[in-house]
């Protein structure tokens, strides 16, 4: 039998607490039937789990140590199990693993796995989502688990069809988050992976009655009936409106998470464009605006945006002017239009000489007035509205034209030196003029790399 590390070294006894906890969305066996080969839910790791187990992310006094938590996939109820192969005498060394997860998750949790799957089999049949469905898209089954951001998804998908996979987006409001029936219970078991998946993530506090959720589930037929329909937890968004003057609200997006099983398959964007949808339909809220977005958050935001406002016809022709229809419906990665020095657009080359195209409004300079009118019917935040604005002028401005390269260069700098104001005031006229020049050609190009990720 082999000898146990000495106590005395503590490396030998500290597991790391991301590869240790491994995470479970459990089936029943009539549902686990209906997943391709390639569908895997069970057995992924969390993010982050220093909100649990402190900033190293370390377990301590365990060897070969395996933290399993599953939840049944469309209620989330929860099953614990912890295993390993040594572990050292209690002491204040040793970390309680038990009773420190119970700080995090309810107390209902089930200790017995036999007991735990025959709740996953009656919930299967029994549980709906809470709330109001207010979005719906489908997927094709051989999809699912492709992972990538740009898979090619069919237009048309028959609901009848058994290899459709349907997607439902549910809605509580705030005007009865909590008392929405099961609602409170539900949430208390799926804010967990904000902690997990969300860095600086935090548990929202029940006793602020204003907070909203959009909960994303997989709705999946069964194969050995099709009439059963059974829903699976995807991710959510937990939003929270503020006061907007005189009388609305600005809608901010709190927390976001799309579990790892189905990360890279479009699910994120489905979820985002149902609260932009939901926000664009509400006459109470005047925008959405997002709370300090991770770097892949601002990515997703700024692709589907860019796409819904290359989708607006009304907006692209107002923006390019008489020269609409040389964009192809101003469908990003399409050819041959620029803007030329005077604001104007115009196509490529030798066409560019025939007679002069009635100025759009995206110039540059951008016309004020008419982006603040288009920010206000699309609610959109203002820094990120000039944000997707500046990239749509990149994408069409002519990199030969120098006049409207400056012009646009300028436009760019006056909404930086605004937004960074407080800490450009304090540099020289030299400081300031480079500091600028270098956040603009960082900008720029950061702009650039999003335009590739639009298709």
């Amino acid at each position: 039998m082999p000898l146990a590390p000495p106590p005395h070294n503590p490396a030998l006894w500290a597991a790391d607490a991301n590869e240790a906890f491994r995470l479970s969305l459990v089936r029943a066996k009539d549902d686990k039937a209906a997943l391709t080969a390639r569908e895997a839910y069970e057995g992924f790791h969390p993010t982050f789990t220093y909100p649990i187990f402190g900033e190293d992310e370390k377990i301590y006094g365990y060897r070969d140590l395996t933290v399993d938590l599953k939840f049944a996939s469309g209620s989330l109820a929860q099953f614990l199990n912890i295993t390993y192969a040594e572990r050292l005498p209690s002491s204040s060394a040793v970390d309680d693993i038990e009773a420190t997860l119970r700080k995090f998750i309810p107390s209902d949790y089930y200790t017995t796995e036999a007991d735990f799957l025959a709740r996953v089999e009656e919930d299967a049949l029994a549980f709906t989502p809470p709330g109001t469905c207010v979005h719906a898209y489908s997927r094709p089954a051989g999809a699912l688990s492709r992972k990538g951001k740009h898979i090619a998804i069919p237009q048309f998908l028959s609901p009848e069809d058994e290899e459709t996979v349907e997607f439902e987006v549910y809605h509580v409001s705030s005007f009865c988050t909590w008392a929405t029936p099961r609602f409170r219970e539900y949430h208390r078991r799926m804010q967990l992976f904000v902690l997990l998946y969300i860095e600086a993530g935090s548990y929202i506090r029940e006793d602020e009655e204003t907070w909203e959720f959009v909960v994303l589930y997989e709705k999946r037929k069964r194969r050995s009936d099709p009439s059963i329909a059974t829903y699976h937890f995807v991710g959510y968004s937990s939003l929270y409106p503020f006061y907007c003057f005189p009388e609305r609200v600005r809608m901010r997006i709190s927390q976001f998470v799309i579990l790892p099983p189905y990360q890279q398959e479009g699910h994120g964007s489905a979820l985002y464009t149902a609260i932009y949808q939901h926000v664009l339909a509400s006459p109470h809220i005047a925008e959405l605006t997002v709370e300090d977005p991770a770097e892949a958050f601002e990515d997703l935001r700024d692709r589907n945006d860019l796409k819904m406002l290359f989708a607006n016809e009304r907006f692209m022709r107002e923006a390019l002017g008489e020269c609409w229809a040389g964009t192809a419906g101003g469908r990003p990665g399409d050819t041959g239009v620029s803007i030329d020095g005077g604001g104007r657009v115009g196509t490529n080359g030798a066409a560019r000489s025939r007679a002069a195209a009635k100025r759009g409004r995206l110039g540059p300079p951008a016309d004020k007035a008419w982006l603040e009118k288009w920010r206000n019917e699309l609610k959109i935040a203002s820094r990120q509205f000039h944000r997707l604005v500046e990239m749509l002028v990149l994408r069409y401005l002519d990199p030969a034209d120098v006049k409207a390269q400056k012009k646009y260069r300028l436009q760019v700098k006056e909404r930086l030196y605004r937004f960074n104001f407080d800490a450009l005031s304090q540099l020289d006229k030299e400081e300031r003029q480079s500091k600028l020049e270098e956040t603009f050609n960082t900008v720029r190009k950061d702009y650039e790399r999003i335009l590739t990720l639009v298709h």
